[in-house]
């Protein structure tokens, strides 16, 4: 069973046994279980099932750990006037273990 989820603002495509890294979810703890109530679409034996089909439907996984992920440089520039400036960020990421997909 397949199912496609939202969250963080970006959509992902699980089965129970994958480890995914979502956006930060607020207030969880390793080995805590999270709850994706925000399933966009189904896949199992039976077929495929999204929209109102789906409306209850609930992805369980457990947050494994906290990690980061690539520094990404930004370098601003202005030709001719001498400005140049460089930043860096770094996203923080949950690392998740789907449990199972709850219809």
């Amino acid at each position: 069973m397949q199912a496609v989820i939202e969250t963080g603002g970006k959509q992902y495509r699980v089965a129970p046994g994958d480890v995914i890294d979502v956006e930060l979810v607020d207030g969880a703890e390793e080995g805590s279980e999270i709850t994706f109530d925000t399933v966009l679409m189904v896949r199992d034996d039976a077929g495929v099932k999204a929209g109102a089909d789906v409306s209850g439907a609930t992805v369980r996984g457990v947050l494994v750990d906290g990690s980061r992920g690539p520094k990404i440089r930004v370098f601003k520039f202005k030709r001719r006037k001498g400005y140049r400036r460089t930043t860096g960020h770094r996203q923080s990421y949950h690392r998740v273990r789907i449990e199972g997909v709850d219809l």
